[in-house]
C-alpha cells in the first residue's frame, strides 16, 4: 500500500528529481495525513468520551493536531512549488521548512495542554468504562499509525523532505503514546488502579520532548546548516575527475530549500594553459555538475603557476613555514608581485574553525619566520576559516 499510492496518484512517480513530481509526493502525503488523522481523532475522541478516559481524549486531540499539521504540509508543498519571482529570486522552497516548524509548535502546544489536563485528572480522577471494543479500536489506531509512520518515512527519505520526516517522527510518537494509553487501561482493568491522569502526563511529556527535538531539527536548515558531506564528496570527486583540474578550494554551498542548491567553488588550472581552453574546461564542469545534481554551480577559475622556478621556490619555503606552525594549516591562491623595494607574497591561509591561535598572532608568526628567510618579503594574507573537512 505504501508503494502503491504513488503509483496510482503520481504521474511519472519514479522521477523524484523532477520538482513537480517531488511536490506531488508532498501533497499526496498531506492528503493521506489529513484522512488518516481525522479518522483516528474521531475514533479516539468518541472512545475517550464513552470510556471517560482523558488520556484517550488527549490522544485523539493529538491526532487532530496531526491532521492540522497535514493540512499545513499540503499547503506548504503547494506554496513551495511557486516559481521564483522578483521578490523571491531563489524560489519559495524554504516554505517547506516553515511548515515543518509550524507542525513542531503545534506538537508543543498539544503537549502543554495535555500536561495541564493530566495534572487536573491526577488531582480529581474519574472512573473509567473499559470494554473489549475500546481496546480493539485502540489496537486498530496503533496499526494505522505504524503504517502512517512507515509511509511518511519512506516518502520523506525518497524526496529528502524535512517536513515529511518530521511528520514521520510525530507518527512514531503517537504509536508510543497510544500504546501507553492502552497499558494504562489494562492496568486499570486488571488491578483496579486508576492511572489515567498519570498516563496523560507521561504522554504529554513525551510529546513535549518530541516537539522540542522537532523545533531544533526544523530551525537548523532555516538558519543555515552544513551541507551533506557525502553530496559534497561526490561533487568534489567529479570536479577533480576532469583532465586539467589541479585542485579546488573555497567551496561554498547555499541551500534555499529542497532542489534549490547553489554552489560556488574556485577551481585551479595551469596558468600556462590557453585561457580559452581553461574557460571551456570550466564551462564543461559547470554543465556536468548542474545536469547531474540539479544544482546551480558557478566556478571561479584560479590560474596556478606550475613552471616559474622563482615562484615555486618561494611557495615551497612558505609551505614549510606554515606546516612548521601546525600541519593542519594550508594555503591557496599563492602569487608573487615584485615591488621596487620589496617582494609582495600574497595567499589565502586555510585555518580550521577549531584552531586555537588568534588570527593576528598566527600572521605574526608566519611573518617573523618569513623575514628570517628574506627581509624583503611583504606578506598579504587573507584568512579562510574552514568549517568542513572536505576541502
Amino acid at each position: 500500500m505504501i508503494k502503491l499510492l504513488p503509483k496510482i496518484f503520481i504521474k511519472d512517480y519514479k522521477n523524484i528529481h523532477d520538482p513537480k513530481v517531488r511536490n506531488n509526493y508532498g501533497k499526496l502525503a498531506g492528503i493521506v495525513g489529513i484522512i488518516t488523522n481525522v479518522l483516528l481523532s474521531i475514533i479516539k475522541i468518541i472512545a475517550g468520551v464513552l470510556s471517560l478516559s482523558m488520556a484517550i481524549i488527549a490522544d485523539g486531540l493529538n491526532n487532530l493536531s496531526d491532521a492540522l499539521g497535514s493540512i499545513i504540509t499540503f499547503i506548504g508543498f503547494k506554496m513551495a512549488a511557486k516559481p521564483a519571482d522578483r521578490d523571491h529570486p531563489f524560489g519559495h522552497q524554504r516554505i517547506e521548512y516553515v511548515t515543518g516548524l509550524i507542525i513542531s509548535f503545534l506538537v508543543l502546544f498539544i503537549g502543554a495542554s495535555l500536561f495541564k489536563t493530566g495534572i487536573e485528572k491526577i488531582i480529581k480522577p474519574t472512573d473509567l468504562l473499559i470494554s473489549k471494543f475500546l481496546l480493539i479500536f485502540l489496537g486498530f489506531s496503533i496499526l494505522l499509525k505504524v503504517w502512517q509512520y512507515l509511509y511518511y518515512r519512506r516518502s520523506g527519505k525518497l524526496i529528502n523532505s524535512k517536513a515529511l520526516l518530521t511528520a514521520a517522527v510525530d507518527s512514531l510518537n503517537d504509536v508510543i503514546t497510544t500504546t501507553a494509553v492502552v497499558i494504562s487501561l489494562l492496568v486499570t482493568n486488571f488491578f483496579e488502579l486508576n492511572i489515567d491522569g498519570y498516563m496523560t502526563v507521561v504522554v504529554a511529556i513525551f510529546i513535549l520532548i518530541g516537539g522540542v527535538k522537532l523545533v531544533k531539527e526544523t530551525i537548523s536548515p532555516l538558519i543555515g546548516e552544513a551541507p551533506d558531506a557525502k553530496f559534497i564528496e561526490k561533487v568534489c570527486y567529479d570536479i577533480l575527475s576532469f583532465r586539467g583540474v589541479l585542485g579546488y578550494h573555497d567551496l561554498v554551498v547555499h541551500t534555499y530549500g529542497p532542489g534549490k542548491t547553489f554552489i560556488t567553488v574556485h577551481v585551479e588550472v595551469d596558468a600556462a594553459n590557453n585561457v580559452l581552453e581553461s574557460h571551456n574546461l570550466i564551462d564543461s564542469i559547470e554543465r556536468y555538475i548542474n545536469d547531474k545534481y540539479q544544482t546551480n554551480l558557478v566556478i571561479h577559475m584560479d590560474p596556478v603557476e606550475t613552471k616559474d622556478e622563482y615562484t615555486l621556490t618561494i611557495k615551497k619555503q612558505f609551505e614549510e613555514i606554515v606546516k612548521s606552525i601546525d600541519p593542519v594549516l594550508n594555503f591557496h591562491d599563492f602569487r608573487i608581485v615584485k615591488g621596487s623595494n620589496n617582494i609582495n607574497v600574497i595567499f589565502d591561509l586555510e585555518v580550521p574553525d577549531y584552531f586555537e591561535i588568534h588570527e593576528k598572532d598566527l600572521i605574526d608568526k608566519i611573518n617573523k619566520k618569513a623575514k628570517r628567510i628574506n627581509p624583503k618579503f611583504n606578506l598579504i594574507i587573507i584568512i579562510d576559516v574552514i568549517f568542513t573537512d572536505y576541502e
